[in-house]
């Protein structure tokens, strides 16, 4: 009985190796060509620095996903959390948890954005943008765990087509993505030599978070994605 045991947990183990490896395979080429597109930014973006970014936004992503208990699809998540079956799994909390991550790293190359797309709006979302020093965040990159269930997404921020100004035919080729400056602040505010963010500063943060996190959850539910 014993051994029976032991050979079934070895199966399953197997199992999940065999079923795992697309997805590390896949994440190992992601992490990669995102490496390389963040160094592309700049030539002042330290290469080692852009794939420490890349690896960590993968990484976490991936464990968030676990840690949320993501199941289906990213709009069966936020509508968990709606009912309170789930704690967190909205894009709110994805762009926080990640960007909690990547503030320490304390980058001197590249700088943290939040980005909002279709802000106060039943479409809202919300993602990460990278940019390197002094460039505008038009040029960044998008990194979003959300919009893939934990398989991180990222682009650069006009090639979004996802999010994008709609018009009645085809692309508009114009991006709803915005930079939300309140939250950019909080993710920048490692910076040395940079002033902390003032405490009435932090308390609003902490406090608009909660009705932040809301609409974007209520948001979540209607937004396209594809696990």
């Amino acid at each position: 009985m014993k051994m029976l045991r032991t050979i079934r947990g070895i199966f399953w183990i197997v199992v999940f190796l065999i079923l795992a490896h697309p997805a590390w395979a896949k994440d190992e080429r992601s992490i990669k060509d995102l490496s390389k597109a963040l160094a592309a930014l700049s030539s002042d973006v330290d290469p080692a620095e852009a794939e420490q970014v890349s690896v960590t936004a993968h990484t976490t992503a991936r464990k968030l996903a676990r840690d949320y208990h993501v199941v289906l699809n990213p709009e069966f998540q936020a509508f968990l959390v709606n009912v309170g079956a789930r704690k967190r799994g909205w894009c709110g909390h994805w762009a926080q948890d990640i960007g909690t991550r990547l503030k320490e790293l304390k980058l001197r190359t590249l700088v943290l954005h939040w980005g909002v797309a279709y802000d106060h709006t039943s479409s809202e979302n919300n993602c990460l943008v990278i940019t390197a020093r002094n460039q505008p965040f038009e040029d960044g990159i998008i990194l979003d765990g959300w919009r893939r269930a934990g398989r991180l997404f990222w682009c650069k921020v006009k090639k979004d087509d996802e999010y994008e100004v709609e018009q009645h035919y085809g692309h508009s080729g114009i991006t709803a993505w915005k930079e939300n400056m309140q939250w950019s602040t909080w993710l920048q505010d490692y910076e040395p030599g940079k002033p902390k963010v003032k405490a009435a500063t932090a308390s609003k943060v902490s406090k608009d978070s909660s009705e932040h996190d809301q609409r974007a959850g209520n948001s979540n539910l209607t937004q396209r994605a594809t696990p």
